[in-house]
């Protein structure tokens, strides 16, 4: 056993699994390097190369705690074994719980009360971990002072009074209780007389995966014009396989092609105890049927990412547990999380989550039903489908990364607040934004992360995505955005009306839409201008052809510029101006300008200060413009304006710490006291706002907007109202809105772009990788995260 110094120098510290991460810290003063001696979270579980499903759930839990919260606090590992059961790991955890020795509790007790940088416990439990030292486990979590959070992977309804007693007294000792289904929650309250108030449900983890071909992926597997069943784990009696192997004779008749795929080993205690009985079981009753040829067994204790791959090229899962009393799978969390259109007996935990649409329950142990049911999802691709939508949308809400930010809120409210939330800022991925991208633009539409080609494109989005990618290659020199800044700009072009205006509109097969001669494309032509002036004003960086058609472009529209009246329109085309400071760019720049301020001077008043009499959508836009006419002119009314109404803008909008944009549902009008809806939050919005945060902490140096910035970019990270991501690190896209119950799943050209607006102006906001970031309003340190 390692000494207490030992321990620490050799703790399990999973930062160095999650590479070329730029992280961010929000404290107090000046800019410094991040304090390496963070506070700790122990986790009390079993831990891979363990084969253990919990040893994989802290694995997933703690990987992601570390992805989005690197710099808060540190996870650390107190990892179970036995006399029977030792590991060589990775990383060496920082303590070791021999389960079957009771000297062992009482001193990793004793090291834990006295290590000052623990700051929580984290009992990963499951009954038999413990069974052979029951009172050395009382005795353990009894003597801990620290906070104890039990997460419980069984809760037994009608437990016998051993059972209670135990989970009674595991109660007092907590500070919090978790349990993974709404239906265990219910049990603890109703069965143990557990509180309600103690119990938290969090939801078991799943992981975020790319849609991918599926026909692509089963040829890659050998599994090309075969229609796949598949069920997975740890094989034991409980599972139940038997009942999938009885029905697939009747399936195969009527679908020759179906093949089965049982992915997983034996479970190791099962081995140890019988050997392989259990395999050779099935293995006799496929025989007995003649069913070889329809099922494959895959004897490995599988890798996550070829596991979500056979999951992915899955067309039915099967789950056929025969135990009643199972709380919780993480096999069938997966499976449904992937998409897979499931069967499942009627654990508490299938019944919770698949519901009416999101597949087909049957009884224990019934193999007619399964035949049945399975028979009926091959013979209707549509039905499998519609059921593979609905299970995405039901689980997202249980990423990982959400689950990270649930589990970070508790462990941050029972340690009394000794340590900080701070999210780490996610490495740039433009896999989503090239996905989305033709050689003739950027796709509208995303169906989750699909790109949806009858939407056609936009000059909105192209614009915006020519603004996007000349920042970033302004700032990182990659020679790979030059080919998609000249598509975008190709599309600004094709939308050109020569000596008129731009459209916005283009069907998929490059015509202009009637929806172009119906709408108002004010907003949009003055999109096009940021644009075009954003792109002229690196002349010199980019190629000089690029440069010079885009000034010639630029030219030939500016003559119709005058006659736009619209606000947001006039505020794009201000900043597209302020690049180009020529006279005549200037003196059209302060025409539109002093229109503005007409406008904010007619609509102020005593409580009221902005340009309209009602806030609608890019809000943030209209305050940044004039602060872009004040930069390049110097009038001091444009900077008084833009400051004021844009201090204004952020006390509607950012309130305890989270900005909440002004609702698509409803907008926000002068002389009323109603509260904005819940929901109808857009990226876009958001985006526009941490770009104009940017734009005043650069000119007037208050550190004030760059804490904003962050927070406001926090928004995508999960710190909104329902605490859940925006941002999809897995795709590179960014969701298309927070709702009042749920995140739109979509991934459309506007809020991923919007998306690496926002994450380029926050980089160059907080420069530096790996420094901290002040914290000099005391009001925000009562809310972070």
């Amino acid at each position: 056993m390692n000494s207490n110094n030992e321990s620490k120098q050799n703790s399990l510290n999973l930062k160095d699994v999650i590479p070329n991460q730029t992280y961010f810290r929000i404290e107090a003063s000046p800019i410094k390097k991040v304090d390496t001696k963070l506070k700790e979270i122990l986790f009390i579980t079993s831990y891979p190369p363990r084969e253990c499903g919990i040893a994989t759930y802290s694995q997933d839990l703690i990987r992601a705690l570390e992805n989005q919260f690197s710099n808060s606090f540190e996870s650390t590992i107190c990892a179970l074994e036995s006399y029977s059961e030792k590991h060589t790991y990775k990383e060496q955890p920082k303590y070791i719980l021999n389960t079957n020795d009771s000297a062992s509790y009482l001193k990793n007790a004793f090291k834990i009360n006295n290590d000052i940088n623990i700051q929580l416990v984290v009992i990963q439990h499951e009954f038999g971990f413990y069974a052979q030292r029951e009172n050395d486990f009382k005795t353990f979590f009894k003597v801990i002072l620290k906070p104890i959070v039990f997460v419980f992977h069984t809760v037994l309804p009608k437990p016998r009074a051993e059972m209670s007693l135990l989970v009674n007294e595991m109660e007092k000792a907590a500070s919090s209780i978790v349990v993974m289904t709404k239906h265990a929650k219910t049990i603890l309250n109703t069965d143990y007389g557990i509180a309600l108030s103690k119990i938290m449900v969090i939801p078991h983890g799943t992981h975020l995966v790319p849609s991918i071909d599926k026909h692509k992926i089963k040829k890659q597997y050998g599994l090309s014009n075969r229609k796949v069943l598949s069920t997975f784990g740890l094989l034991s009696e409980s599972k139940s396989i038997e009942t999938t192997l009885k029905a697939l004779p009747e399936i195969a008749k009527f679908h020759p092609e179906v093949l089965f795929l049982i992915l997983g080993k034996t479970h190791p205690n099962i081995v140890k105890q019988e050997g392989e009985q259990y395999r050779e079981k099935l293995e006799k009753i496929a025989s007995d049927l003649n069913i070889q040829k329809h099922l494959r067994f895959v004897n490995e204790y599988l890798q996550l990412d070829v596991l979500l791959d056979y999951l992915q090229l899955t067309d039915i899962y099967l789950f056929t547990s025969k135990d009643p009393n199972q709380a919780v799978s993480g096999t069938f969390s997966y499976a449904v999380s992937c998409g897979c259109p499931v069967i499942s007996t009627p654990i508490p935990h299938s019944l919770e989550v698949i519901g009416q649409s999101n597949g087909v329950i049957i009884d224990f142990e019934n193999s007619e039903q399964l035949s049945k049911a399975a028979i009926a999802l091959l013979d209707n691709e549509k039905r499998r489908s519609e059921i593979s939508s609905n299970s995405l949308h039901k689980m997202a809400s249980t990423a990982w990364q959400n689950s990270a930010i649930s589990h970070a809120l508790l462990f941050k409210k029972l340690s009394s607040d000794s340590f900080q939330l701070a999210f780490s800022i996610p490495k740039l991925n433009f896999d989503h934004i090239l996905k989305m991208t033709t050689e003739f633009g950027l796709i509208q539409f995303s169906k989750l992360s699909n790109p949806d080609i009858h939407s056609g494109y936009t000059l909105d989005d192209n614009a915006r995505a020519l603004i996007a990618l000349c920042q970033h290659y302004k700032m990182h020199k990659n020679e790979k955005d030059l080919s998609l800044i000249n598509t975008y700009f190709r599309f600004i072009n094709h939308c050109y009306e020569p000596n008129s205006k731009f459209l916005n509109y283009v069907g998929q097969h490059k015509e202009f839409t009637q929806q172009n001669f119906s709408e108002n494309l004010e907003d949009s032509n003055g999109r096009a201008i940021w644009a075009l002036g954003y792109l002229c004003s690196l002349k010199g960086l980019l190629p000089l052809d690029l440069t010079e058609k885009a000034e010639t472009l630029l030219n030939s529209v500016l003559p119709h510029l005058v006659e736009i009246h619209s606000t947001r329109a006039m505020a794009f085309i201000i900043k597209g101006l302020c690049y180009q400071q020529n006279h005549k760019n200037v003196k059209l720049m302060v025409t539109l300008a002093n229109r503005m301020v007409q406008m904010y001077k007619h609509e102020k008043n005593h409580d009221w200060f902005w340009f309209e009499d009602y806030m609608t959508y890019g809000n943030s836009l209209l305050s940044e413009a004039m602060l872009d006419a004040y930069v390049l002119t110097k009038n001091v009314e444009y900077k008084k304006i833009a400051k004021e109404s844009f201090d204004f803008l952020m006390t509607k909008i950012i309130i305890d710490n989270t900005i909440k944009v002004v609702s698509n549902k409803g907008w926000y009008f002068k002389n009323t006291a109603s509260k904005s809806p819940i929901g109808g939050e857009q990226p876009i919005d958001v985006a526009y706002t941490v770009i104009a945060l940017e734009k005043f902490y650069t000119v007037f140096n208050e550190d004030q907007y760059k804490q904003k910035a962050i927070v406001a970019f926090n928004w995508f990270l999960g710190q909104n109202h329902l605490k859940q991501i925006v941002y999809n690190p897995c795709t590179g896209g960014s969701y298309d809105g927070v709702e009042e119950f749920n995140v739109n799943l979509n991934q459309g050209a506007e809020s991923t772009i919007s998306y690496l607006l926002a994450r380029l102006s926050i980089e160059r906001i907080l420069r530096t990788p790996g420094e901290t970031i002040v914290k000099g309003n005391a009001e925000f340190a009562k809310h972070i995260c």
